[in-house]
């Protein structure tokens, strides 16, 4: 059964409350935090997560000053995709409630850097979501 948007994470099972190991935290700010955690990259080599500091469930939930921290990290994580691993372009993206998506609810900013050699390069996040397997 899918939760619905307003589900919150029974004290204790949030990944990101605190960030454990193996996963790490590459860079933060006041609010924000990027962690990189294998675990869940499967082929999205190189990719990770923005999360506030403070639980918050989707980003509908995070403050206005937790959104703009959230955006000034993304910036400094970009640079430092673009040093480390010099991508050819990125996905960046939410996903907010069960429908949509999202499995861990503590929000999150997907980051994920894109290279010419994947078999899906070129595909975007729409592309399996506008394709005629998801009409209805």
């Amino acid at each position: 059964m899918l939760k619905p948007m307003s589900a919150s994470t029974p004290s204790g099972s949030c990944p990101y409350c605190p960030v454990a190991a193996p996963a790490r935290v590459v860079l933060e700010s006041a609010l924000s935090r990027f962690v990189i955690d294998e675990r869940y990259q499967g082929a999205l080599r190189h990719s990770g997560v923005i999360v506030p500091v403070a639980h918050r469930v989707t980003v509908f939930d995070l403050t206005p000053a937790e959104i703009a921290d959230t955006f000034e990290l993304l910036g400094r994580v970009k640079a430092w995709m673009d040093r480390e691993f010099a991508p050819a372009g990125y996905n960046v993206g939410w996903n907010a409630g069960a429908v949509a998506g999202q499995e861990v609810f503590h929000a999150h900013l997907h980051v994920i850097p894109r290279f010419g050699g994947e078999p899906l390069a070129g595909k975007g996040i729409r592309s399996l979501l506008k394709s005629d397997a998801n009409r209805w």
